[in-house]
């Protein structure tokens, strides 16, 4: 392949809304159209039929994932109108040679998926004895999640073997660029792209990338650093659906509209409005952290108001959480500090020093450790485990692009229910 294919991919479960994304990516020069496992799991051959259909003159990508039946599923997917078929790199050598044979006698390629190859090297080579046309260096969407990248997959592979390489797994606009660069003919996009407001736009964006790719890559940053960055695009109810609706604080309130928080917890275990631990914490804390105060969920006294907040806003601390009361809200407003509380009470407490810090607590429904990322807003609070917090922000920003699609789609005149399918995915009962 002369010039580098972009091929976009349709891992949607709608029909409609796979043929209305397609033709705008089509517009904006995709030229490759990809009939996502999602898809061909929830529509079936239809869905590749109305695709081919839609575009005669495109490669139609069947993302059937084959693991067995190498021939049935090849000649179904070649009938319906695709002209490369994707199996499974892992599955057996003879499912390879059935899937090969079964190309070869309906005129279309097949492609490899390395996803969660072992050796992908080794494998690849074998491929290609095998009679493979395609191989794509895969990295899937979970494992995107915790890190790992499609481009260092295809660095890997790129000299190793004579077929033209493929490259899949959160691609954008960088990321294409990097991959052609590193050796990719086929860059696969899917996310980026169909899930943008402006699918056309987006589209000649990679396209432009694909024709002069610079390959020039980000600095890199620290794990927390990303981390950070990423929680900043998304909101608590982005980060709470990426982790399944969970993790949301009870009753937390936000003392000033219009503010976004996102750090690591530093913990407070006080009582009955006993602000020496609150107070010390500020001390303790390091720049961009979030300090969770747990007062026992009591509001008839306040153990945080406007002077440890200047205090907190000084030291850099990213905003605080009180199980508990707050005061001086006006002056606090004033300061445009993000804070977070059960309510309000002018009574102050005493400094007694009882209590702990950076020691696990309960805060307002939620465990919080020393450590475990904290995301706040308008909505609320939403605690994220320190071990999955990069993971969960990866989701988070997920969430937040199918959204942006989904919005654009209601702008043009849709409703929810109907982009949705709504009916058709109500759960079945027995």
């Amino acid at each position: 392949m002369s010039t580098p294919v972009l091929q976009v991919a349709l891992d949607l479960l709608e029909l409609p809304r796979a043929l209305a994304i397609a033709t705008e990516a089509v517009a904006g020069g995709a030229d490759w159209v990809e009939v996502g496992t999602p898809l061909i799991k929830s529509e079936g051959m239809a869905a590749v039929r109305a695709l081919a259909d839609r575009f005669p003159g495109h490669e139609i990508v069947a993302d059937m994932k084959v693991a067995d039946t190498g021939t049935l599923e090849v000649e179904m997917a070649a009938k319906a109108g695709a002209t490369v078929v994707c199996v499974l790199a892992d599955a057996d050598d003879a499912v390879i040679e059935e899937a090969v044979r079964a190309a070869r006698l309906y005129g279309v390629r097949i492609m490899a998926d390395l996803i969660n190859v072992a050796d992908p090297v080794a494998r690849a080579r074998r491929l290609v004895e095998l009679g493979v046309d395609i191989l794509n260096a895969h990295v899937g969407i979970d494992q995107q999640m915790i890190g790992r990248s499609s481009v260092e997959l295809i660095e890997r592979l790129a000299g190793e073997v004579t077929v033209p390489l493929a490259v899949a797994g959160g691609l954008d606009v960088r990321t294409a660029a990097e991959a052609v660069a590193s050796g990719a003919s086929v860059v696969i996009v899917g996310g980026s792209i169909v899930r943008s407001a402006d699918v056309e736009a987006s589209t000649r964006q990679v396209k432009a990338a694909l024709v002069e790719p610079r390959g020039e890559k980000m600095a890199v940053r620290s794990l927390e650093e990303e981390t950070r960055a990423l929680f900043a695009t998304v909101s608590a109810p982005h980060v709470s659906d990426a982790m399944h609706r969970h993790g949301a604080m009870i009753g937390m309130v936000p003392l000033s509209p219009g503010l976004h928080c996102a750090g690591p917890a530093v913990t407070v275990q006080t009582f009955a409005g006993d602000w020496a631990k609150p107070v010390e914490a500020i001390d303790r804390a390091k720049p961009g952290d979030v300090l969770v105060i747990n007062n026992d969920g009591g509001t008839h006294i306040a153990p945080w108001g406007e002077l440890a907040t200047l205090s907190a806003q000084n030291r850099g601390v990213a905003g605080v959480v009180i199980d508990g009361a707050v005061r001086d809200v006006d002056d606090i407003r004033r300061m445009k500090f993000p804070l977070f509380a059960r309510g309000t009470c002018p009574n102050a407490g005493e400094p007694k020093g009882f209590g702990e810090i950076n020691a696990e607590i309960r805060c307002a429904g939620q465990v919080v450790r020393p450590g475990d990322w904290v995301v706040g807003d308008e909505s609320g609070v939403v605690v994220v485990p320190r071990e999955r917090a990069y993971e969960v922000a990866r989701r988070a920003v997920e969430v937040r692009k199918t959204e942006e699609r989904i919005r654009e789609e209601l702008r043009r005149g849709g409703t929810l229910a109907q982009v949705s399918e709504l009916l058709k995915w109500e759960k079945r009962r027995t």
